[in-house]
């Protein structure tokens, strides 16, 4: 073996130095390198618990970023106090489809209620850097698992611009299997949680069909083998690209608007959650918001029966649905969690199960039950409070007036009495 000169030498010892670090960060808990907040009692709340459907009276205290206590004893001394007034105690709600890229987007993704987002697919890898300023509590925002870069049969101009060892495919895309483990290993050696595919072409743009397969079933599969413990999530309007996906082994299907009764079979066999994301296709057929162009309300309308028939068979055949919006919460974007909650308890969901959606069943996708998800003792305190009960009205969701985050208060509605 010839050995290497000093200067590659040092250069692969940075290289290996960097991947060290952030696999390091990727270990630690998600408030762990922030200050930990002062404890907080939250009084006279109604907890939602989203487990048993049901609300009862309790005191909440909180302390380093988690739950310590739900239950009927007053705060402890010496801790700070907010008192909720019969308003009810949510857990944070996750949104598990994002394309949040700004610190100003992550700002209204919280302020909505959101504490967990997963990203599907932004450029400059935005959303591990914004994950790690939220950990450090450099920022308040969600709480942010990563994907990087869209695995796709032509990867984004910016990719190359970032990694140029990707030359090779700028001109002719992605067209094999290895092709797909590159732009797979490119998005790993940047620490991302999440691998982002497109099983078929997007929706949201004038000249695509959502309906055709863009990576094959042997392409998928390589993906899904190249991240190894990473999970994957699949893109998939049409049936075909869907049942690809589900075949490779990807963990969730995006979308999912063409979904057959077979390949929603599969996906309940398989364990592959559903992520249908349906106010995006609303947000097609509807004035404003992220979308605004007449040949995709065109195609909003015929897409939005076929989804409500998706979701309401992935419920009758047992698949996992989990709450996506589908937005980058940009200045013009409509789309919010809590109106993914009520249309989904509008497609045939309970309002627990549309709740346990943005809550329970996400985390467990999310692979993060156990941390967040309810309002329990031991979980991290992510929280929000709102005026009415989610569990008879899920629109309840959409006044949000209380949200804590990794046990700090980002938001506080409660009261509306001036202040001198």
């Amino acid at each position: 073996m010839i050995p290497l000169p000093m200067e590659n030498r040092m250069r692969r010892r940075g290289r290996a130095a960097r991947l060290a670090a952030v696999l390091a960060l990727m270990a630690m808990p998600l408030a762990a390198q922030a200050a930990p907040p002062e404890p907080l009692a939250l009084v006279n709340a109604q907890v939602v618990d989203v487990r048993a459907g049901r609300v009862t009276p309790a005191t909440v205290v909180l302390r380093d970023g988690r739950i310590e206590s739900v239950g009927q004893a007053g705060p402890p001394a010496g801790t700070k106090t907010l008192d909720l007034r019969g308003r009810h105690l949510v857990p944070g709600l996750v949104d598990a489809h994002t394309h949040i890229a700004s610190l100003d987007a992550a700002k209204r993704a919280l302020e909505s209620g959101v504490t967990t987002v997963r990203s599907s697919g932004v450029s400059h890898f935005a959303d591990v850097g914004l994950r790690e300023l939220v950990r450090q509590g450099a920022v308040p925002g969600p709480d942010m698992l990563a994907s990087g870069y869209h695995v796709r049969p032509r990867l984004a101009e910016e990719a190359f611009l970032g990694d140029p060892s990707l030359a090779s495919l700028l001109a002719g895309g992605l067209r094999t299997p290895d092709d797909v483990r590159r732009a797979v290993r490119a998005n790993l050696t940047r620490g991302v949680d999440w691998i982002k595919v497109l099983a078929t072409e997007r929706a949201g743009l004038p000249d695509t069909d959502p309906r055709k397969q863009a990576l094959t079933e042997e392409e998928l599969r390589a993906a899904v083998e190249e991240a190894g413990r990473v999970p994957v999530q699949a893109h998939a309007h049409g049936d075909e690209g869907a049942r690809a996906a589900v075949r490779a082994g990807v963990r969730s299907i995006e979308h999912g608007t063409y979904l057959s009764a077979e390949t929603l079979a599969l996906m309940s066999e398989r364990g592959v959650f559903f992520v249908p994301t349906f106010t995006t296709v609303m947000d097609l057929v509807e004035p404003g918001g992220d979308y605004d162009i007449p040949l995709l309300r065109n195609r909003g309308r015929h897409m939005l029966p076929r989804l409500r028939g998706a979701v309401s068979q992935a419920r009758q055949k047992g698949v996992k649905i989990v709450t996506g919006a589908d937005t980058g919460y940009g200045p013009n974007s409509l789309t919010r969690i809590a109106h993914e909650v009520a249309a989904l308890a509008e497609l045939g969901l309970t309002p627990v199960e549309a709740l346990q959606a943005a809550t329970l069943t996400a985390a467990e996708m999310l692979r993060l039950d156990g941390r967040i998800g309810a309002v329990e003792p031991g979980l991290e305190a992510d929280l929000i409070a709102v005026e009415g009960n989610p569990l008879a009205d899920p629109a309840a969701l959409q006044d949000v007036l209380l949200v804590v985050s990794n046990g700090r208060v980002a938001l506080d509605r409660l009261d509306f009495a001036p202040r001198r």
